[in-house]
């Protein structure tokens, strides 16, 4: 593999209020944030404006077509060139137009241990099956819903008795950790373009 020791440049996918992508700003340095793309409006974007940068919002209007904005989405994407594009509390599920083109290089944070309580509602599908160990997972994005390959998993334990908003903001704490450690494990040959992580 023939590596470049230059920050990688990588795009965020966001939809909420932007901890996460505030974790990834602020550890900088093996890799460059060059924009961060919502599909909503957001605080993500503030965080990224007042952090100096890029930022777009590709919203999918209710009843749009789904398979514009993923072109859309892929497009807006693509300026950027990135090595790397991290979905980070982004609320759409990418389709076949954006993994076509970013497939392979786009990973996802998710709040459960996958491949266990995949979908948007992990850490309530958790508490009632009654588990004592979540966690967060960082896996490749794939055509369905949370079933890419895994990168890395950080476990946390559940406090009985925890409330899903109490187990969510743990989770949140390690999902920041484990996404910068895998951010600053990502390696890309500069011939393939291939992703890799040395974890």
């Amino acid at each position: 593999m023939t590596c470049v020791n230059t920050p990688m440049d990588i795009v965020v996918l966001a939809s909420g209020s932007g901890t996460l992508l505030q974790a990834i700003i602020d550890a900088q340095g093996s890799y460059r944030v060059q924009a961060v793309v919502a599909d909503v409006p957001c605080q993500a974007l503030e965080r990224a404006k007042a952090a100096g940068i890029a930022t777009h919002l590709v919203a999918l209007e209710p009843g749009g077509d789904r398979a514009q904005w993923n072109q859309d989405l892929a497009a807006t994407v693509a300026q950027y060139e990135p090595q790397l594009v991290v979905s980070a509390g982004f609320m759409k599920i990418l389709g076949s137009a954006f993994l076509a083109q970013f497939g392979g290089k786009t990973i996802n944070t998710h709040p459960a241990l996958l491949p266990a309580f995949p979908g948007a509602h992990a850490v309530r599908d958790a508490l009632r099956y009654g588990v004592k160990i979540t966690g967060t997972t960082v896996h490749f994005v794939d055509a369905g819903v949370d079933t890419g390959p895994i990168v890395a998993q950080e476990a946390v334990r559940v406090i009985p008795g925890a409330t899903e908003a109490e187990v969510h903001e743990v989770i949140k704490q390690a999902e920041r950790t484990l996404i910068v450690s895998v951010l600053n494990a990502c390696r890309v040959d500069q011939e393939t373009k291939e992703v890799s992580f040395d974890l």
